[in-house]
């Protein structure tokens, strides 16, 4: 697959701002995700596996018991590229 183009920082803002509770941190962007408990937690990763998979393009996963955070930026591109936010979207809305 080729390399994804890295985004501007006027489109990596503007794409930000329509995804609550997400924030940039360096060449990442970044949410923690809470829940009742670990299996909830577990459950979720589960559920965002089919998008990631179709969309071939992985978060980096960090469960911490009731408590996930995923960190996404394209590794191959070294940046944030439009398939970060993609995968940030199919997460927050994956019916959508």
């Amino acid at each position: 697959m080729p390399k994804a183009p890295l985004l501007s920082e006027s489109e990596i803002a503007d794409r930000l701002s329509g995804l609550p509770e997400w924030e940039r941190r360096g060449e990442t962007i970044v949410k923690r995700f809470t829940f009742a408990d670990f299996a909830e937690a577990l459950a979720f990763v589960n559920g965002i596996a089919g998008p990631a998979e179709r969309m071939n393009h992985h978060p980096d996963v960090t469960i911490h018991w009731n408590e996930v955070t995923l960190t996404l930026w394209t590794h191959a591109s070294g940046g944030l590229t439009h398939r970060d936010f993609d995968l940030a979207r199919a997460i927050e809305d994956p019916n959508g």
